[in-house]
């Protein structure tokens, strides 16, 4: 029966929903120093580091190299392009607002595979992808001002960002679906950052902030590196292998859980009833789309 996670891995899920939603946490602190750019490229570079050991340990080097180029344009698509949005974005709204619109992730998967793939939702899942977007828009026209602040950001520019990486994440989904389908997910995942990591090692360069940012800064890019990129993507790949695919995607709706716990309390953000509201029609919205009725049954 594939279901929503039981022992013994509960503590795997739990604690994966936990790194997640930290990711959203470190970003911000590290992109207030570094800027989005040089953020997101440190971020993959250190990811990289950290699962190239365990590619290679694993000898799956020469699988890597058969599928490099789809494997290396796939981390433009799914890391290095998602990740420099979000700390652009978590430089002007909250880490709360920035992962519950991070909850749609699996609504553009759909929605690009229906487009793309040809495959088409049905009963319940089309019900689902119109609640979400529902979820969206009233989530986001709280958000509309795009009028530059002091600082030169608008919430509004935040949020079409945030939305900009769940729809690069749901065209990479489709992509590796058709381009990469059978490959181990750790090459995957490893070439994926190296492949990020080249295609942002210019932009993080010429970017590069001219103060040296502190420590707090470093520590916070050296955790979302490690522990929410590689870590997370090693405990993601043992929960496909033990629960399957699409029950590991509930994870999905524990990640902004953790985030708003997170942002309330180590950066003193607010979160309104409104936001709590429109978080649950999209994670409602989310819920049917990936038939967990089905899931549950099956």
């Amino acid at each position: 029966m594939t279901s929503l996670p039981k022992k013994p891995w509960l503590l795997e899920f739990l604690l994966l929903a936990a790194l997640w939603g930290a990711s959203f946490l470190f970003m911000r602190l590290g992109a207030a120093e570094f800027g989005p750019l040089p953020t997101a490229g440190i971020r993959v570079g250190i990811a990289a580091l950290f699962l190239l050991p365990l590619l290679l340990a694993r000898r799956q080097g020469s699988t890597l190299m058969v599928h490099w180029r789809k494997i290396l344009f796939l981390g433009l698509l799914n890391s290095g392009l998602p990740f420099a949005c979000y700390a652009y974005a978590l430089l002007a709204i909250s880490t709360g607002l920035s992962s519950l619109l991070n909850a749609t992730v699996p609504l553009f998967g759909a929605l690009v595979a229906w487009v793309w793939l040809k495959d088409r939702p049905h009963g319940l899942k089309i019900i689902g992808l119109l609640i979400g977007f529902v979820g969206v828009a009233m989530l986001a026209w709280g958000k509309a001002s795009f009028k530059p602040d002091a600082s030169g950001l608008s919430s509004g520019w935040a949020v079409v960002a945030c939305l900009v990486a769940c729809l690069c994440y749901g065209i990479s989904a489709s992509y590796t679906k058709r381009y990469l389908g059978g490959v181990p997910s750790l090459v995957v995942a490893t070439g994926s950052q190296i492949g990020a990591t080249l295609g942002l090692a210019l932009p993080t360069v010429w970017l590069w902030p001219a103060v040296m940012p502190g420590a707090t800064a470093w520590l916070a890019l050296l955790a979302v590196g490690v522990l929410c990129t590689g870590v997370a993507y090693v405990l993601y790949f043992r929960l496909i292998e033990k629960m399957g695919a699409a029950a590991s995607l509930t994870v999905t709706f524990l990640i902004p859980v953790f985030a708003v716990f997170y942002g309330v309390l180590l950066l003193g953000e607010s979160v309104t009833s409104w936001m709590l509201i429109c978080g649950a029609v999209i994670l409602c919205g989310t819920a049917l789309s990936l038939d967990l009725l089905k899931l549950r049954k099956s």
